[in-house]
């Protein structure tokens, strides 16, 4: 790990964009690469996204690193001297050091570039709101790219520094964001019954969703729905509501179970309109599909980690658009131990640690060694 590396990691960190809004990190990462003199840089690739390609003289497999671009709105709270430097938002998932792995390994690349194949490095933009990777992959120039193997990883808190985690089949979640919007009529107060309130709708609504996971047949799999708001009228005491709003996200294991669900939802919000006599709306927002580990991709990251692999039963609950990705070829995206004391991803405490950098990388660059089958790399 080079000491530009770690400046380029504080650097993202003081000067975090969120999703979509990634002009700078990307104009950034691409003042990095530029004296490495990569084969190629594809920039604005599904918005923001950049591409960084190193080419080997024969041909071979492709191979793809992915990180992610993007920060979330949320205000920091540390004392360090790399804090960010936007009100209001920070790299609290750690996608800073993300990007600062990726680059190490892109360092080490230019040093010694693949005798065969190629290496992707993709700096993915929005990947917090989930449209980043699907953005890329519909990009006419992702196709040049066309990836063999794809692979990413998140660092994990509350898991010993520099533990490997991984599984076959689900890693992470799928996941969606609901917003029902319920339409009845405003009538005064004192005659509720001339007007359509969707006050019971509501209520039924929200009982209905905390119990629905157990309503439908899981086969064992995670499966459950989460309201997150609700808003019904306002404080006029005169009025009775004609609107009312409920947000809720619904999760699950696998995308076919994510469909159930979806079904069941609305089922639940429909009955609950027609009994009222009210008129709805639903509406989908944050989508993002189960992340599917391919067994070949999972088994290369198994041997390139030894013996600080751990499998998981579960995957975990949050939800990653690396799944976009990993549907156009093999992937395998796995988890990265931060630190067992670290705070948790999204907290205001939170700050990647540094020396996780030269960890990813080393098992990133072990990881291309064994796709492009070159032992006597000395990365």
């Amino acid at each position: 790990m080079t000491n530009d590396v770690v400046k380029l990691r504080q650097a993202l960190h003081r000067n975090p964009e969120l999703s979509g809004s990634e002009v700078e990190t990307a104009r950034r990462i691409v003042r990095f690469f530029k004296p490495l003199k990569p084969t190629e840089m594809i920039e604005g690739l599904g918005g923001h996204g950049l591409a960084v390609v190193f080419s080997g003289q024969e041909v071979g497999p492709t191979v793809l690193l992915r990180c992610e671009l993007d920060a979330l709105p949320i205000q920091e709270i540390t004392p360090f001297s790399d804090r960010s430097w936007v009100e209001g938002v920070g790299h609290q998932c750690g996608h800073d050091g993300h990007m600062a792995i990726v680059a190490a390994v892109g360092v080490a690349l230019a040093r010694q570039r693949p005798k065969r194949g190629r290496v992707v490095l993709l700096f993915q933009p929005a990947e917090e709101t989930g449209k980043g990777a699907a953005e890329v992959v519909k990009d006419d120039r992702f196709s040049m790219i066309a990836p063999d193997y794809a692979f990413a990883l998140h660092n994990l808190p509350g898991y010993p520094l520099g533990q490997v985690l991984i599984c076959d089949g689900a890693f992470s979640a799928a996941s969606r964001g609901m917003a029902i919007t319920l339409t009845g009529k405003t009538a005064h107060a004192a005659q509720p019954e001339t007007g359509r309130s969707p006050a019971r709708a509501l209520c039924k609504i929200i009982q209905q969703f905390s119990s629905l996971p157990q309503d439908i047949d899981a086969a064992h799999e995670m499966a459950f729905v989460t309201v997150v708001g609700a808003n019904l009228g306002e404080k006029a005491f005169g009025t009775a509501p004609g609107r009312a709003e409920v947000w809720a996200t619904l999760r699950s294991e696998t995308d076919d179970m994510m469909a159930c669900l979806i079904a069941q939802a609305e089922a639940v919000v429909a009955d609950a309109a027609k009994a009222d006599g009210l008129e709805y709306r639903i509406d989908y927002d944050d989508i993002f599909g189960a992340t599917v580990n391919a067994s070949a991709a999972a088994n290369i990251v198994r041997r390139c980690a030894g013996e600080v692999i751990q499998e998981i039963e579960q995957p975990f609950r949050w939800s990653e658009d690396f799944g976009r990705i990993t549907a156009t070829c093999k992937g395998a995206m796995f988890g990265l131990g931060a630190g067992e004391d670290t705070p948790d991803l999204h907290d205001p405490h939170y700050r990647f640690p540094d020396e996780l950098i030269a960890i990813g990388a080393d098992l990133f660059l072990r990881i291309i060694r064994q796709c492009l089958l070159e032992p006597s790399a000395s990365w």
